[in-house]
């Protein structure tokens, strides 16, 4: 009875073994090296151009990688898990932010006027800004999630006034 698992000799794993190690501690490998496979192996769908200027020698320079950075992360947020954790974490940073705001003007009781200004035009100005757009990507909808935060923390702060 043959079987194809038992055909595998513990020398070639000693031999796989040895010459992954030797790449990997190769002169000729970097730390960089291996950021740049990772990210195109994880996060991008297809590899990523080299500009012309730039040949598979020599480090990475930082204005590239910035330039993945839109790739990586538009992959990254393609799933719902994801997507619904960053908008509640946005809806929660604007509650918060209307919680501070509220909490130091109040405090000091100056300039209450131009910090309720403030926050009247940032929230209309978002509101304009979400529903001008023909397509709601998800930039703008974190956004919009914010501004939710941040009316709804204003709410709050007006009834804990009011009792």
């Amino acid at each position: 009875m043959q079987n194809s698992q038992m055909d595998f000799k513990p020398a070639s794993i000693v031999i796989c073994l040895t010459q992954s190690m030797n790449s990997l501690f190769s002169p000729s490998w970097s730390p960089h090296d291996k950021f740049v496979e990772l990210s195109k192996s994880r996060f991008l769908a297809k590899p990523a151009e080299i500009p012309s200027h730039m040949e598979n020698e020599g480090p990475r320079r930082l204005v590239d990688i910035i330039r993945l950075i839109p790739d990586i992360s538009r992959n990254y947020f393609k799933s719902r898990p994801r997507r619904a954790l960053f908008g509640g974490i946005s809806l929660l940073g604007g509650f918060y932010v209307a919680q501070t705001i509220s909490l130091s003007f109040g405090a000091l009781g100056v300039n209450d006027v131009i910090a309720a200004v403030v926050c009247v035009l940032l929230t209309e100005f978002v509101t304009r800004f979400y529903y001008s757009r023909p397509r709601v990507t998800f930039p703008v909808a974190l956004l919009n999630n914010f501004k939710m935060g941040f009316t709804y923390g204003l709410f709050i702060d007006a009834f804990k006034l009011a009792s």
